[in-house]
């Protein structure tokens, strides 16, 4: 089985597709802190919330609000992938997530802490 995703307007059709989307991202999207949510889970699929600050190569700052859903087919591997996300532009003084690149730090607030 394939992988299939939605991610605001861009639709994969397969893991090369979702490899090639995730590189493009990450060279886009510098200095990526994501937090992610559990909201809900049953079987093989899981539905999270999330929110993740990142700059542009010009040094505008977001923090992007999401929604996902994931199926995963029996093997482990993700067959479906339907996410929600809305950026909302931020000064640099208005970020919250500061930790080293890298993990999230067991101690740092989650969203719930954070109010967002």
């Amino acid at each position: 089985m394939d992988t299939k995703w939605r991610n605001r307007a861009t639709f994969v059709s397969n893991r090369a597709e979702a490899e090639a989307f995730l590189k493009a991202k990450w060279i886009r999207e510098l200095d990526y802190r994501l937090i992610k949510e559990l909201w809900a889970f049953t079987a093989n699929r899981i539905a999270v919330r999330y929110a993740y600050e990142w700059h542009d190569d010009s040094g505008n700052w977001f923090r992007s609000y999401g929604n996902e859903n994931w199926e995963f087919a029996e093997n482990g591997l993700m067959a479906n992938r339907f996410a929600s996300i809305n950026d909302l532009p931020i000064t640099e003084a208005d970020r919250k997530f500061r930790w080293p690149q890298g993990r999230r730090p067991n101690d740092h607030p989650g969203l719930s802490e954070l109010g967002l």
